[in-house]
C-alpha cells in the first residue's frame, strides 16, 4: 500500500464509530486480554461474532479452534480500562476486577458479555480474523464505550 493511501485508509478508518471491547481468555488458569475495536456480530443462527486480532498479538497466540474466549463490551466509563489492556505486557489483570466465567474471564463492570468456542482462525493482512460461536451472553443497561475520530466516547442517548 503506498504511504497516501494508507494515510487516507487510516483517516477514513478514524471516522468509523467502533466498539470498545477486552477480548480476553485462560491459560493454565492465568487471564490474559487484549483490547480490540475490530468486534461485530457475524451470525444469528448459530450466535457468532468475529473479532480481529494483530498476527503479534499475545493473545491470538493463545487462541486455536474450539478454545474458549470472552468478549468483554466496555461501558462508557471504562476508557482507562480499555487503555491497560491495549498495553503490551503479562501484568493487564493487576488490579481489575474479574471473574472466570463460561472458561474465560469476565471483567467486573462490564455492560456486555459474551463467552465464545474459537469455530475458525481466517487470514487477513497482517490480522487474523477469530470467528467465535457465542455460547453465552449477559448484558446490562449501561452506555457503551465507543471509539471514534482517535477519541473515546460513547453513542448513547442524552436524556
Amino acid at each position: 500500500m503506498t504511504a497516501p493511501l494508507a494515510e487516507e485508509f487510516r483517516a477514513v478508518m478514524a471516522g468509523v464509530a467502533t466498539p470498545v471491547s477486552v477480548v480476553t481468555t485462560l491459560t493454565d488458569g492465568s487471564p490474559h486480554g487484549t483490547t480490540v475495536s475490530a468486534f461485530a456480530s457475524l451470525s444469528m443462527s448459530p450466535p457468532m461474532v468475529l473479532v480481529s486480532l494483530d498476527r503479534g498479538s499475545e493473545l491470538l497466540s493463545r487462541l486455536a479452534v474450539d478454545s474458549v474466549f470472552g468478549v468483554n463490551v466496555l461501558g462508557s466509563g471504562q476508557a482507562a480500562l480499555a487503555l491497560a489492556f491495549a498495553r503490551k505486557g503479562s501484568d493487564k489483570f493487576t488490579g481489575v476486577d474479574w471473574v472466570a466465567e463460561d472458561g474465560a474471564p469476565r471483567l467486573t463492570g462490564s455492560p456486555g458479555w459474551l463467552a465464545c468456542t474459537v469455530s475458525q482462525l481466517v487470514a487477513g493482512g497482517d490480522h487474523v480474523i477469530v470467528l467465535g460461536e457465542v455460547r453465552a451472553a449477559a448484558r446490562e443497561d449501561l452506555a457503551p464505550l465507543t471509539y471514534h475520530a482517535r477519541t473515546f466516547g460513547t453513542h448513547a442517548a442524552a436524556v
